[in-house]
């Protein structure tokens, strides 16, 4: 649906013409012990030393400088080791690796993409394919034309770097094998930050935890494919704790078709679509003491109707909601927090949404939600409960509601409100629901 699988062609050696040759090879800038010196690659090319350190299991030192390069291949056991913001690559076409490689290394190096990017739609700046154990630590990748950071079929970290200015995402990876994304900055990228994806619904476990993630677009357009801060699709068990998200065109968090996903303890600001979401086709999905300030909709567990179900919603903190959003919605955006299916929403804390608090259920798509503790202020309606023929079962108990314009909690068919308040009337006539020891102010 997102992806499209690319064929990945791996090229010869690289040219090698540094900026600064004369200064680089006169550098009295001493190599770190045990390792192979770069400064003469003016004479002897940057592919050919990083071959030779490879094979000969030495790190390669890139001292401090800007060097051009085309197409640099890195082969098993391919360690280069810079001055951090300092040791620069300016860089036709992709850097790729040989696949199938055990590990691969590169800290304390900038890599800057100078135009020129294969066909590929979904190649990269830095293209890793089949690597046991990638080790990316404070690099800086930059305007690439395609991806900054693409990898498949790799483990491994990728952390404390920097991403930055590229056309498609920041970092793409494709079934991960025990990846951890910790700790990297991705800003200003044209359709994606982080994504984790996979060409097939399965297990992924990556880890995406602690980072930093801004302004990034929907160049490409869309009703979600693209503009989304960190995005899972079809990866199961991944983890996304502790990050911080702003100015997304679209989501924050964004897990489509992804089973036993964690999102938690993120920060989520000024997102143009819904802050949160698990959609589509998953099952079982925590999502709990995420901040969301500023967004069309806030928390979104949906699309029971392709099986998306089984959730807990639980102290999350949702507010200052806008009814504007990135394309025509048949309800309309300014939603706090909506579940369909199978889901607890306990303990969160809604305010200034100015449709609907809570969207329960939609049309006959409503099963086993439970609506309990929650704090909702400032809202037309408090909960918004689908009452249409076929719904199932909600209980609505022990939450506070506080300037409620049109009512706490109200039944509706559809978009259409066919009901008044049911905290005050009550539920008789509709058995399906239970709504008890609510409190209105």
């Amino acid at each position: 649906m997102y992806l499209r699988r690319d064929m990945l062609g791996f090229v010869g050696a690289a040219l090698v013409l540094p900026m600064a040759g004369r200064a680089l090879a006169t550098s009295k800038r001493p190599a770190l012990r045990g390792a192979l010196d770069a400064s003469g690659a003016a004479k002897s090319g940057l592919q050919a030393l990083i071959d030779e350190a490879a094979r000969s299991d030495t790190p390669l030192y890139l001292p401090a400088g800007t060097y051009e390069a085309s197409n640099l291949v890195l082969p098993d056991n391919a360690r280069i080791i810079g001055v951090p913001g300092a040791s620069r690559i300016l860089h036709q076409g992709s850097v790729n690796s040989a696949e199938g490689a055990r590990r691969i290394e590169l800290s304390g190096i900038v890599i800057e993409g100078g135009g020129g990017m294969s066909g590929e739609d979904n190649s990269g700046l830095v293209q890793l394919t089949g690597i046991a154990d990638v080790q990316i630590d404070n690099c800086e990748i930059a305007e690439a034309g395609k991806h900054g950071l693409r990898l498949e079929r790799c483990g491994g970290r990728i952390e404390r770097s920097r991403i930055s200015g590229v056309a498609q995402a920041g970092i793409f990876a494709v079934d991960s094998t025990g990846l951890a994304i910790t700790g990297n900055t991705v800003a200003d990228c044209g359709n994606g930050g982080i994504l984790v994806h996979r060409w097939e619904k399965g297990q992924d476990g990556t880890v995406v935890t602690g980072n930093r993630v801004r302004r990034i677009r929907a160049d490409d357009g869309g009703t979600g494919q693209n503009g989304n801060g960190i995005n899972v699709f079809r990866a199961g068990g991944v983890m996304v704790a502790n990050n911080q998200i702003s100015d997304c065109a679209f989501t924050a968090v964004r897990a489509n078709s992804a089973d036993n996903v964690q999102i938690t303890g993120n920060q989520c600001l000024r997102s143009g679509e819904t802050a949160i979401y698990a959609e589509f086709d998953f099952q079982g999905a925590v999502l709990s003491a995420n901040l969301v300030d500023g967004a069309a909709n806030g928390i979104s567990i949906a699309n029971f109707n392709d099986g998306g179900r089984l959730a807990t919603v639980i102290g999350n903190i949702v507010r200052n909601l806008r009814r504007d959003g990135p394309y025509k919605s048949e309800v309309g955006f300014g939603i706090g927090i909506a579940a369909e299916a199978d889901t607890t929403i306990s303990g969160n804390v809604i305010e200034n949404a100015p449709l609907w608090a809570m969207q329960l259920g939609w049309g006959p798509y409503l099963r086993n939600l439970v609506v309990t503790g929650n704090v909702v202020r400032k809202a037309p309606v408090g909960c918004a409960v689908s009452v249409a023929e076929g719904s199932g079962t909600a209980v609505i108990t022990d939450n506070v509601f506080q300037e409620m314009t049109e009512g706490a909690v109200l039944g509706f068919e559809w978009e259409k409100k066919v009901s008044g308040d049911l905290t005050q009337a009550g539920s008789e006539r509709y058995p399906h629901l239970t709504i008890e020891r609510n409190r209105i102010s």
